[in-house]
């Protein structure tokens, strides 16, 4: 009962402290508990307003959660309520403001302050450091998708990072105009991220809707390891199935062809489209290629892989010998750029692919009409596919695959099975007499 009775004084004295300064026109007014009238399936808060700097009226502020709805009862949750209330009204008579930067005005505050009876011990046992949560709730979220972006910096590439800066700026940006009282990182919740991933469901598509999934799971993540969110409930999300973007393979007429005739029209994008389909690289790693990544000497050229940091591969004899001489350019320039075999090309990654592309898409698919269906990917799939058929006429389905897998690159024989599968590369033979006999 000595509990219950500090907690009525302590509001006893709040409530006359607040009410002789509100007569004063303080800047804000006494924090006060919401209890959802007593229901326990709802959240219970501690809320409080204060003076808007620019109309210079009182302004409801975001209201403190902290830990207290994970209680199951109404005393526990009262308890620590009070708690959050009697610091955060210690905090504002100190200064504490909303609409500035407050941490050099957190100090220590002492939530362990004694009383008697049994109830004391579990009331200290479920109420964390107030301090802690005022700090974790006066973040904007702006602030948190920065520290978070910034320690996710260290583990991710450039172009990773571009990704996630340009969709946390997305993300922002549809806060801002939809739910512009939103301010503080504690109030992206669930619903606002379901809300934002079906806007960009509607926008663009299924996979697109995924991959903003991803990025926020991955920075909510950070931000619940150091602490500054309760949990990442992004990860409970689920992800929407989607049918996989499709590149489809040349015939051997239309491969011929397309050779044929950039042999004269552009050799420089035909050297390019020989390194997709005689090395096997992916377009964007063939962009990532420097002078110094092709060992003339060993016939090897070293590059950053899509699953990898970095990969050591032959250069076969069919593409060897169409390099240049290679030998008197500078080691650190890029192999493929706009006018020449080895210059500077200044530009981020993603824009180098995508100027061949549009390059492959002017030179190439509006010459012989080919549809979306078709682009540089597609010459990785159209020589895969050769090179296993002519494998598997002289071995095992099981030693062609298990030889293939050292010149495409695929890390497991599941993988590779799962390309093969979706580009088409193995077929059975004429099975005619089986369904006419």
């Amino acid at each position: 009962m000595s509990n219950l009775s500090e907690l009525l004084t302590f509001e006893y004295e709040s409530e006359y402290e607040s009410a002789y300064d509100l007569s004063l026109k303080r800047n804000f007014s006494a924090p006060k508990i919401y209890t959802a009238n007593n229901d326990l399936s709802k959240r219970w808060y501690v809320y409080f307003s204060y003076r808007d700097p620019v109309s210079g009226r009182l302004k409801r502020q975001t209201p403190v959660y902290g830990e207290a709805n994970k209680c199951k009862t109404k005393e526990d949750r009262m308890a620590i309520l009070s708690v959050y209330r009697k610091v955060l009204l210690k905090l504002l008579k100190q200064g504490y403001s909303p609409y500035e930067d407050n941490k050099s005005l957190y100090m220590e505050v002492n939530t362990n302050k004694k009383a008697s009876g049994n109830n004391a011990e579990k009331v200290q046992e479920k109420v964390p450091d107030v301090k802690s949560v005022l700090v974790k709730e006066s973040i904007l979220f702006e602030e948190a998708f920065a520290f978070g972006l910034k320690l996710k910096t260290k583990l991710i590439n450039q172009t990773t990072k571009r990704s996630f800066e340009n969709r946390l700026k997305n993300f922002s940006e549809w806060i801002k105009e939809f739910h512009p009282s939103v301010k503080g990182i504690h109030e992206v919740d669930k619903r606002l991220v379901i809300d934002f991933l079906n806007h960009m469901l509607e926008k663009t598509s299924a996979r697109n809707r995924n991959n903003y999934r991803t990025d926020l799971s991955s920075i909510m993540q950070v931000l619940e390891d150091n602490d500054v969110v309760d949990s990442n409930f992004v990860k409970q999300i689920p992800i929407l199935k989607t049918v996989p973007k499709r590149h489809k393979s040349y015939s051997n007429e239309e491969q011929e062809s397309i050779f044929k005739y950039l042999e004269q029209e552009d050799p420089n994008l035909l050297l390019f489209i020989k390194f997709i389909s005689y090395n096997f690289l992916r377009p964007i790693e063939v962009c990532r290629l420097r002078i110094k990544d092709i060992d003339i000497k060993n016939k090897q050229v070293k590059f950053q892989a899509k699953n990898s940091l970095l990969k050591t591969k032959i250069i076969p004899d069919v593409l060897f010998k169409e390099l240049p001489d290679l030998s008197k350019l500078n080691k650190n320039m890029f192999l493929f750029t706009p006018e020449a075999i080895g210059g500077e090309w200044d530009t981020e990654l993603t824009n180098k692919r995508d100027y061949y592309s549009k390059r492959f898409k002017k030179v190439v698919k509006d010459k012989f009409n080919l549809g979306k269906d078709y682009g540089l990917y597609s010459f990785r799939h159209t020589f895969i596919t050769k090179l296993y058929r002519k494998m598997l006429s002289e071995s095992s389905p099981f030693e062609a695959k298990s030889k293939l897998m050292l010149i495409t690159g695929h890390t497991s024989m599941s993988a590779l099975e799962k390309y093969l599968r979706d580009i088409d590369a193995e077929l059975p033979a004429d099975y005619s007499a089986m369904i006419t006999s």
